[in-house]
């Protein structure tokens, strides 16, 4: 059975044989309690995927703007090391860095771009009056890409917040990047806000636009892609296993993809303000800038810092997302809510 990995009642199956709605009654799918299953998911995975977050996010900062010398001592080498590295010096408080900053985050981010997935998807069929039921990737292109960038707007100063939260060290010794210290979430916001203005919060947000909007425009509909060949080709059910094997093979791409997005993101956002107007970028004045300066200081590769951190985030958090999802939306569809 063919349907999009965030099904809509037309698509079920009874058994093993699949439903299908006539062509124009398909209801359209409900953004509110999209952006409730979303947020539901992404919660749960990122409890299981912060540590590596806080991993990911130290091994970006690592050496900024600076080219490794040879046989140079490093703090955190590879994500096996830095994971044992934080967890001995700073503890499971370490390793949970920003973690309720984190389910703010999500709740806003992936509550907002799962959650328009399908709304924005069915909109545009309706626009071109074309058949919903069927896989367009273009149209799958649009509607994970534009999700995307409008969760980025919305949840940028969470990302700033959390990005910083993460980056923060308690041991003097394992530090890298600016330290920013801030008592928790709510702390942080009000610091930047009352020190750096309404601006300050949003630093940076261009720079998540092009993370998320590239992120999003490859994960959602390469998943709906590779679940449906799976099923097809594969002759996978429609269940958890194949949800999990979709979910690892479109995170693998989508780290690809990201991977450069993510460490100019994480540099924009970290980075310290002016020393002299306390306000703007210390290192960066745009993204394009910020990426220039590092493949001059760092080389092309300081562009995949932290990849296999990212993928052992990503990988297990979209396993999880859209396992998590899935199971939401079908509790959803049983209740007759979705």
């Amino acid at each position: 059975m063919a349907n999009t990995s965030l099904q809509s009642p037309a698509s079920l199956s009874v058994g093993n044989i699949p439903t299908v709605a006539p062509m124009g009654t398909m209801k359209k799918p409900s953004a509110v309690l999209g952006f409730i299953a979303g947020g539901i998911a992404a919660c749960g995975a990122v409890t299981i995927t912060n540590p590596a977050e806080v991993i990911k996010t130290r091994l970006q900062l690592q050496g900024e703007l600076v080219r490794q010398v040879p046989g140079t001592n490093r703090i955190y080498t590879n994500f096996a090391q830095a994971l044992a590295h934080v967890a001995k010096h700073e503890g499971i408080r370490g390793l949970q860095r920003g973690l309720g900053c984190a389910y703010m985050y999500q709740i806003m981010m992936n509550g907002t771009r799962l959650g328009l997935y399908d709304p924005i998807k069915h909109s545009i069929h309706s626009l071109l009056k074309t058949d919903p039921r069927k896989n367009n990737n273009i149209v799958n292109i649009i509607a994970g890409g534009t999700g995307g960038v409008l969760s980025a707007v919305l949840a940028s100063p969470l990302f700033l917040v959390k990005t910083r939260l993460q980056s923060f060290s308690s041991h003097e010794a394992s530090r890298v990047g600016h330290q920013h210290y801030y008592r928790h979430t709510l702390d942080a916001l009000r610091h930047i806000y009352k020190t750096e203005g309404l601006r300050g919060l949003y630093r940076g947000v261009d720079a998540s636009m092009m993370r998320t909007g590239a992120g999003s425009s490859v994960q959602l509909p390469l998943y709906d892609v590779v679940k449906q060949n799976l099923i097809k080709v594969g002759g996978l059910e429609n269940g958890a296993l194949c949800h999990a094997l979709s979910s690892l093979i479109s995170g693998f791409f989508l780290c690809i993809v990201m991977n450069p997005f993510d460490i100019i993101s994480t540099r924009m956002y970290n980075q310290a303000p002016d020393p002299i107007t306390g306000r703007g970028g210390m290192l960066y004045r745009s993204p394009l800038d910020c990426a220039v300066k590092t493949i001059k200081a760092e080389g092309v590769k300081a562009l995949y810092k932290g990849f296999t951190a990212h993928y052992f985030r990503i990988g297990p958090h979209t396993i999880c997302t859209f396992v998590f999802m899935e199971q939401v939306k079908a509790l959803f569809e049983r209740l007759n809510l979705y």
